[in-house]
């Protein structure tokens, strides 16, 4: 990795469709030059893949939360099956195993207060492992940088 590597990085997060052309005037060099090193950066898993990036409120999910959540039970099964819940539970756009005093953050998308609600006592209150639960509304999000 290098500077170059840093700039076709930072353009392609910021726009992954753009053309090999552009990206390679921004990163000033030529087209063949710039598709090679994108491609070695795809070959060598720097570069995962490539999304869309959604507006979650015109998909209806206006309403974000984080979640830190405590287990009761600090087993491997009780884990596995916590992390088979979240995996199952469409509301849950990420669930992150962490240190701390918590062992998952979660965040949670839907379209408002009272669809957080469902959530919070159908889907997590009905989990046998569930010990404790903090949660943080996310009023805005001036930097987001997710892809």
């Amino acid at each position: 990795m290098d500077r170059i590597d840093e700039n076709i990085l930072r353009e392609l997060t910021a726009d992954g469709r753009i053309s090999n052309l552009e990206l390679a005037g921004r990163v000033g060099l030529s087209p063949s030059a710039c598709s090679r090193r994108v491609q070695e950066l795809e070959r060598s898993g720097v570069i995962a893949g490539y999304r869309a990036r959604l507006d979650r409120v015109a998909l209806g999910n206006g309403f974000l939360a984080y979640m830190a959540v405590g287990l009761n039970s600090h087993t491997k099964a009780s884990q596995e099956a916590f992390e088979e819940a979240m995996a199952d539970a469409p509301q849950v756009r990420e669930c992150h195993n962490i240190t701390g005093t918590v062992e998952y953050l979660l965040r949670v998308e839907v379209a408002d207060i009272e669809a957080f609600k469902q959530f919070h006592t159908n889907v997590l209150g009905d989990l046998p492992q569930l010990g404790s639960i903090t949660t943080y509304v996310v009023l805005a999000s001036p930097k987001d940088e997710r892809g």
